[in-house]
């Protein structure tokens, strides 16, 4: 079942969810589900696969009637990403207030942190080798004397001959 039934009308998983993680999420880290949700469309796909909101950190305020400051958006990344989000610092502010509705954010700090990658899809099988790939591969290694070192340069070359899109012609 994908839902909850409340009255009659299912629930969805996600709205359970969301309602379970976002007032967790808002206390412990300032961050709304839907920052966190929306991170690829603020950062684009190749920082969010690399990123991700770690905090909100909200200036203390000693009074009520102090002005205004805006926040802090602390950003966990790998080390190679985190070039990356210092050169689109003010792009990335600017996206992240425009997705809050107001100047929420005046500055970022990274923290290197491994970030886990998205698995990538299945591969395709390998295109099955021609003959006269087969016969050329065969002669390369006829005369590696060790079985499994053999073995092994023929799976390794059997992928490098079928990452090609054209087969080999017969040399």
């Amino acid at each position: 079942m994908a839902g909850k039934w409340n009255g009659g009308n299912p629930v969805p998983v996600s709205d359970l969810a969301t309602a379970l993680l976002d007032p967790v999420l808002r206390r412990r880290a300032g961050l709304s589900i839907d920052l966190v949700q929306s991170w690829p469309e603020i950062v684009g796909e190749r920082l969010a696969s690399r990123t991700r909101p770690e905090k909100i950190a909200w200036p203390r305020r000693a009074h009520e009637d102090d002005p205004f400051e805006p926040a802090t958006l602390i950003i966990a990344c790998s080390g190679p990403a985190a070039l990356h989000v210092q050169h689109e610092t003010s792009e990335i502010i600017g996206r992240t207030n425009a997705f809050l509705g107001f100047g929420a954010i005046g500055r970022i700090k990274i923290v290197q942190k491994m970030i886990s990658m998205p698995r990538n899809e299945k591969r395709p099988a390998p295109r099955p080798l021609s003959e006269p790939e087969r016969r050329r591969l065969a002669s390369l290694t006829v005369h590696i004397e060790d079985d499994g070192l053999r073995a092994s340069l023929e799976r390794l070359g059997a992928n490098v001959m079928a990452a090609r899109k054209k087969p080999l012609a017969d040399s």
